[in-house]
């Protein structure tokens, strides 16, 4: 299992790697199956890729792959067990990736033309 980063802080300029974690995470999110998957994995504690598929038009291998996406980006837990392994919704990513996001939309609104020494 991938260890959790610790989420960017907007209250500072945000450096390099801050910025390839944010848009890592939110490339993760740009498929709309990925966000049904996150969608269906907040409604519970973990679930197993099958429990996953059920609730899905999609095909196995489709679901794994876009999980494989979750879990690269952080945003998902992958716990194997015996018989099926679980995921699980990584929510302190999450929330650190909804901090992240707002301070920096904030920073970006509250700049006006000009403040930058033009």
């Amino acid at each position: 299992m991938q260890a959790a980063q610790p989420a960017p802080n907007p209250s500072r300029d945000m450096t390099a790697d801050d910025r390839k974690l944010v848009a890592e995470r939110l490339a993760a999110l740009a498929y709309p199956a990925r966000i049904e998957i996150l969608q269906h994995l907040a409604e519970r504690d973990a679930c197993c890729n099958k429990d996953v598929v059920s609730r899905m038009d999609l095909a196995q291998s489709t679901v794994s792959q876009h999980l494989k996406v979750l879990i690269g980006a952080g945003l998902v837990r992958y716990t194997p067990e015996r018989q099926r392994s679980m995921y699980s919704i990584d929510r302190e990513a999450l929330a650190g990736l909804s901090h992240a996001l707002g301070g920096l939309v904030a920073g970006f609104c509250a700049r006006r033309p000009g403040a930058c020494g033009k």
